[in-house]
């Protein structure tokens, strides 16, 4: 069955349907991992979104039950080059295909993925329609009508309806955390257990009273998607919460710490999604390759006072590390859990536990 991508300026890419019948809507990105097709598909940070594929064959490997970061696909829908029929892993459950018509999800191959990757560069990330149904002009007003990420409350759509603990790697427990979840992956999860932590994993508006009443040793803000200037009662949260615990952030969660000391971010013209980022720690001059995927970062020019910039991206210079001149607070806006992508910044989470280690004797 033949499917369309209308962009909301107009363009139109044909493709073939390899997924569900029927329409999608969200903003489009690409992303240029060569692996870890799953784990992105279900990565709750990608909520809202249609993502582009640059690698041009998806879905070689197949499908596995323990290659994903939630409980189901995140993604609106997805485009790629080539997805792969004849899958070859002892561990493949199934095809590609077979996954998101399963979850219900559309999905379009042999579809220019390259010409949309360069348009998304030229013009930057623009929302768009995926359909089987529709015809062109159709299609790019449902485009044009989408709301943006700004206008969406996504982190309600992904953070936990209710706690749950998970426990430190072989019982082996050094501090209790408490995590906030706007979005949490499950990698991130398993960092923490193998760093020691127990982690009491909690929605992420949870009331200041309730998260100080568990008197956990630390406070972790996860990964999520959506804007991060729109989450302004999660910032006064945060705000409070630093008065009294260390504090880790990942991704969507750095973003929520700058903003909670005043500072601002500011939206991508196509975004960071991909796992070979270059990330240059400013004080031992250290680079890490690192993974990434968010659309937002923290504004240079809006820069908290009460913070210092640790680490900046070599590609564009954005800001992908802070940390609190005096407070034991630190984060991160790339993804040190390698799920999937490069490990070398995995050191993030045993940093973590020393800090706290200080701050308690």
């Amino acid at each position: 069955m033949k499917g369309i991508l209308a962009l909301e300026d107009g363009s139109i890419f044909y493709g073939i349907s390899f997924g569900a019948k029927g329409t999608s809507v969200g903003e489009v990105c690409f992303n240029t991992s060569m692996t870890g097709y799953q784990e992105i598909l279900t990565d709750p940070s990608y909520r809202g979104q249609i993502i582009n594929f640059t690698y041009p064959l998806i879905g070689n490997y197949g499908i596995q039950a323990n290659l994903v970061e939630s409980d189901k696909i995140q993604v609106r829908s997805l485009l790629v080059r080539e997805a792969c029929k004849n899958p070859s892993h002892y561990a493949s459950e199934a095809t590609l295909s077979q996954y998101v018509k399963l979850a219900n999800i559309p999905a379009l191959e042999n579809i220019d993925t390259r010409s949309i990757t360069l348009r998304i560069r030229e013009r930057g990330v623009m929302r768009g329609c995926i359909t089987t149904e529709m015809q062109e002009t159709e299609a790019i007003n449902a485009a044009q009508k989408t709301p943006s990420l700004s206008d969406l409350d996504l982190v309600s759509e992904v953070a936990t309806e209710k706690p749950y603990l998970v426990k430190a790697e072989k019982g082996e427990t050094r501090f209790h955390l408490i995590a906030l979840d706007f979005g949490i992956k499950k990698s991130i999860l398993e960092q923490l257990t193998k760093a020691g932590f127990s982690v009491k994993v909690i929605n992420g508006f949870t009331p200041i009273k309730e998260i100080l009443a568990e008197k956990a040793d630390g406070i972790f803000l996860s990964n999520g998607p959506g804007d991060p200037a729109s989450l302004k009662k999660i910032h006064q949260t945060v705000q409070e919460l630093a008065k009294h615990k260390p504090i880790f952030g990942i991704c969507l969660g750095c973003q929520i710490l700058a903003h909670s000391f005043g500072g601002k971010t500011k939206k991508l013209k196509f975004g960071h999604r991909g796992g070979n980022h270059p990330v240059k720690d400013m004080e031992n001059g250290k680079i890490a390759i690192t993974a990434q995927n968010h659309g937002f970062a923290i504004d240079e020019d809006h820069f908290p006072e009460e913070m210092k910039i640790t680490q900046i991206n070599l590609n564009d210079k954005t800001i992908e590390g802070i940390q609190h001149k005096t407070l034991p607070i630190f984060a991160v806006q790339y993804h040190p859990e390698a799920g999937p992508g490069p490990n070398d910044a995995n050191y993030l989470f045993y940093q973590f536990a020393e800090l706290i280690q200080k701050n308690s004797v």
